[in-house]
Formats: C-alpha cells, structure tokens, sequence
C-alpha cells in the first residue's frame, strides 16, 4: 500500500467514528442511551441490521468462499426471508407493545427470573465469542497479508470502535453503520468492475460464466437430501430458516437495531429490506469469488494465496521443497491455460462435440494442478505443523492489492475495516445493553438513577470490547471464517429460540420445564457437535425441535397449568 492507500483508509475510517462519536455525545439517559432517539426510518434501520450482520468475514471471507467451492453457499440464507417475515409478524409487535430494551426480559416476564437469565446468558457467551471472531477474522488476513503487527491490528481496531460506541451508545453505532456500509458496497462495487476490466480480451461476461460454470462454481442449488453436505436446499430452507429466526429474532445486537423504529411500520420495513436484499447481496459476493476463479484462470495465481507464508518458508527452509513445487505448478497452469483457451474456440466455433471433449481436457488439467497445490500445501504443514492450510480467505485481498489502482486498495481496505467496526459496534451495544438491563439492574443493582446506570453501561462496553480484543488475540481458526461465524452461531442459537416459540405458542409450559429443557438440550447440542459429522445448519432446527420436546415432556410429569403473563406485564 502507498501513502495515498493509507490517506484514503484512515481519513474514510476515523472520519466517519470521530462523526458519530460528535453527533451522538449527548446521550444522558438510559432508554436514550440503549435504545435510541427512537425516530429512526425503515432505510436505516435495514441498513443497520445489514450492517451487524455483514461483518468484514462476510466481505473478505465470502469471495473466498465462491472461489474454492462455488455459489453454492448461497443456500445458507435460503430461509432468511421467511424467518424475517415470521419475526415481523410475531416477535416485533410484542417486543415494541413491552417496551423492552432486550429480548430476554420477555422471558422473564413470560416465564421467570431464571429463564430470563438463561436466555441472557447464552446470548452473552456466544456473542461474546462472535465479537472475538469479527474482530480476529480481518486482523489476521490483512495483517499477514500487509506485513502489519496483528495484535496491534486487533488491539487498534477495537479501540476505536470502544470509543465511539461509549460515547454515543446505541444511536452512535445506527449512525456510523449507515456510511460505513456506504463504503463497503462502493468498495465491493468497484472491485467487481474492476474484476471484470481485468479480464482478458475478447473473454466476454458470457465465457467467464461458461469457464466458472464448467469448472462447478455456478452450481446454486443442491437438492440431494445428505446431512453429511454443509450446504443443500433443504438445510438452507430449514436450518437457514431456523438459524435467521434465531438471530433477527432473539439475538439482541440485532433486536437492539430494530427496536430503534419511530413506529412498528418503519421497523418492519427495515426488516423487509433485508428480507429481499440479503439472498441477492450474498449471491453478488460469492459471484464475485467465482468470477475471480475465472480471473485466475488465465492470470497465473499463487500457489499458496497466503504468499507472507509461503515466501517465509521458501527463504527460511534451506533444503525447502516449494521451488520445485512451485515450477511444476507454473507448468501446470500453462498447460490448464491452454486448454481453457481450446474449449472456448470450440465454443465460438459451435463445435460441441470438439468443446466437450476441450472442456474434459481443462477439467483434467485443473485437477493436476489442484494436486500440485495440495502438495505444496502439505509440505508447508510439514515445515510449520502450526499452519492453517486453508488459504481462500487470502483470495480476495490478494486480488486487491495486486490487480487494483492505488486509491482503490486503500477504499477496499476500509470497506474490510468498516465491516468489521460496524459489526463490532452493533455486537458490544448489544452485550452492554443485556449486561446492565438483564443482570446489573435486574440481579445486583436495581434502584440506582438513570445516570448511574448509563456509566455502568459504558463500562460494561468497554468491558466487551477488551473481552473482545483479549479472545481475537488468543484465538486460533482453522475453518473458513465465514463458516466459523455460522457453527458458532448453530451450535447456540436453537435452544434461545424455542425459549422464545415457546412462550409465543405453548402458553401452558412453565418456566421450569423450559429452563431444564433448554439446560439439557443445549449440553446436548455441544455434545453432538463434537461427535456427529452432520451439516452444522441442521443444529439450529435439531436444538430449536429437541428442547420444545422436552419442555413438553417435562410440564407433562410437574403437572398442573401454568399461568401466563399478560403482554401488560
């Protein structure tokens, strides 16, 4: 990166904190200060649940993604729109006719003291984690990629987002969200034009589908019924479904943005945005991820697209195998390139038979150079036992830095950044508001003044936020990190949502049937996860399913009616 690069990524970042931070820094009073002014319209609130949910993991992660398997993840947010109409039917009007500032105080009146802090709890520990992943997820990329420090990278990011999100509270994180996704779609914008400008000449937006579609990585939809597949239209629909339901619905750092609408109207309508827009976002990302598949096609790529690695180990191992590897890889690739060519006259030529038999060809060569790079994956494992073999979240940001102008790297660096600032900023809102609203106020301090309140709620902020920076620097991830988000995610979201269909739809269970039926179910859901091999989606309706069972079970032998509390309550 040049001087302009830098210019242009700090000016965009701290521009836009710094101006939240000043708009909002005269939230005094605690309904203000967790909630909001509450006179916010349906496009901000869209934008800002888009903005919480699409961390920079989304951005860096996702093209990554399309690159190495395809579209096909798309089908994980299949269900989304469903669950977002589900929420704005049943889980928004009662959560604005309470009043509440979290979620889970309509547990506690619904059911009890317990139930209420269960919900809390799980939502505390898992998000907790969540923060940690979206701050650690960008950090690691662009700091082995850019030669930063990573904990610096870490630690700095996350003070920032500490600073504004303290001063202004829930307002000062609505407010930056909106620029900052602003400068994330310009940035994914201009890199997929960009992309395509890139492309060889005379390689039309039709060959570059043909060449991603032949080598697999168009195929959206998969309709086979395998649980052993992370991705099927059947998980996508039912696990996709049940994991939106839990996370619009029952996850308070996007309850919390939704909450901020002037009316039910423009709240629901901020979730119909996202309910037409977010299928549509994530197919344009993983695209992107497949269209630069078909970019490296032609432009020979790396061998291993984490070249920080990868050029340590070739000058530090003096008996080191990769050169010879990576020649062989060089050689590989011309030989793919090829035959690529090949097919594609053959498909000019409207010879099918030539294009097909060119096409095998190209297939075949694709999957030896395949086999070289997993050689030379595997003698990296072997010098550095440590090493995350996986290199698709490194796609996209090599791209960036190699094949765009300088300006843009700064505006696309950013875009990565402010993703991971507004999603940092609605997470730790989120975890201060059900700190101080479920346990300090509930549990430990409950007559205290507005002005006491907001103070312990700014410090439990920058309690999350250090939580936060402390698991980012200790944490260490060998999954794709956009999938990493969604296992977390799995493994905890079914139980707090059949807490809540519960006690939207089964009014006779008591609060200690479901607070055993979700203590139980959740140990179990963990227990599964580290045993079965099943696709992690399914978790979401196989816990969200078992502890509604159980709770039925469990009211059956306490026996007796239980009395439900009014909407008034």
């Amino acid at each position: 990166m040049t001087p302009l690069d830098y210019a242009v990524l700090f000016v965009t970042l701290l521009g836009i904190a710094a101006y939240g931070a000043w708009r909002t820094r005269d939230r005094r009073d605690l309904n203000s200060y967790l909630k909001g002014a509450g006179q916010t319209h349906w496009l901000a609130i869209g934008l800002s649940v888009m903005a919480t949910q699409a961390s920079a993991v989304t951005f860096l992660s996702t093209p990554g993604q399309g690159y190495e398997s395809g579209i096909g993840f798309v089908q994980n947010y299949f269900g989304a729109p469903f669950a977002l109409i589900l929420i704005c039917i049943f889980f928004l009007p009662l959560f604005r006719r309470l009043n509440v500032h979290t979620a889970y105080e309509f547990l506690g009146r619904r059911f009890d003291a317990k139930t209420r802090l269960l919900g809390a709890a799980l939502f505390l520990f898992q998000r907790g984690i969540g923060a940690g992943i979206t701050i650690y997820a960008p950090a690691i990329v662009l700091s082995t990629v850019m030669g930063w420090s990573l904990d610096l990278t870490i630690v700095c990011s996350g003070l920032v987002v500490i600073v504004y999100t303290v001063v202004g509270g829930s307002d000062a994180v609505s407010l930056t969200q909106r620029y900052q996704i602003g400068v994330i779609f310009a940035g994914m914008i201009t890199a997929f034009f960009i992309l395509l400008a890139k492309l060889p000449a005379g390689l039309t937006l039709g060959d570059a589908l043909t060449v991603a579609g032949g080598f697999h990585k168009l195929e959206a939809v998969d309709f086979s019924i395998d649980f052993n597949k992370r991705y099927t239209f059947w998980s996508g629909i039912l696990g996709g479904m049940f994991l939106a339901l839990s996370y619009f619905g029952t996850d308070q750092s996007q309850v919390q943005r939704y909450l901020h609408g002037s009316s039910l109207r423009e709240s629901r309508l901020g979730l119909m945005f996202n309910a037409v827009c977010k299928i549509p976002m994530q197919f344009f990302i993983l695209l992107l991820g497949a269209l630069v598949f078909v970019f490296y096609q032609f432009e020979r790529p790396p061998v291993f697209f984490n070249q920080t690695v990868w050029n340590r180990e070739v000058q530090h191992a003096a008996d080191s195998k990769l050169p010879a590897i990576e020649q062989e890889f060089n050689a590989a690739h011309a030989e793919k390139q090829r035959l690529i060519q090949h097919w594609l006259d053959a498909r000019h030529a409207g010879d099918a038979t030539a294009e097909a038999a060119a096409r095998a060809q190209a297939l075949s060569a694709y999957d030896r150079s395949e086999a070289v790079r997993g050689r030379a994956k595997d003698a990296l494992v072997a010098a550095n036992p440590a090493l995350d073999r996986k290199d698709s979240d490194y796609v996209f940001i090599t791209f960036i830095l190699h094949y765009l102008p300088h300006g843009l790297i700064g505006l696309l660096v950013a875009a990565f950044f402010a993703a991971t600032m507004s999603s940092k900023a609605g997470e730790l809102n989120a975890l201060s508001s059900t700190t101080i609203v479920d346990l300090y106020r509930h549990v430990i301090r409950r007559d205290a003044t507005d002005r006491h309140y907001v103070v312990a709620s700014r410090c439990f902020t920058v309690f999350w936020g250090l939580v936060a920076i402390a698991f980012a620097l200790f944490a260490r991830m060998s999954e794709n990190l956009i999938e990493a988000g969604n296992i977390v995610g799995s493994v905890f979201y079914g139980v707090p949502l059949a807490l809540f269909l519960i006690a939207f739809f089964l009014r006779r269970i008591g609060g200690t049937a479901a607070f055993w039926a979700a203590v139980v179910t959740q140990a179990l859901v963990i227990t599964c996860y580290f045993t079965l091999s099943i696709g992690y989606l399914w978790y979401n309706f196989l816990g969200c399913a078992a502890c509604v069972l159980l709770s039925l079970i469990l009211q059956a032998v306490i026996g007796g009616p239980k009395p439900v509390a009014t909407a008034t309550a």
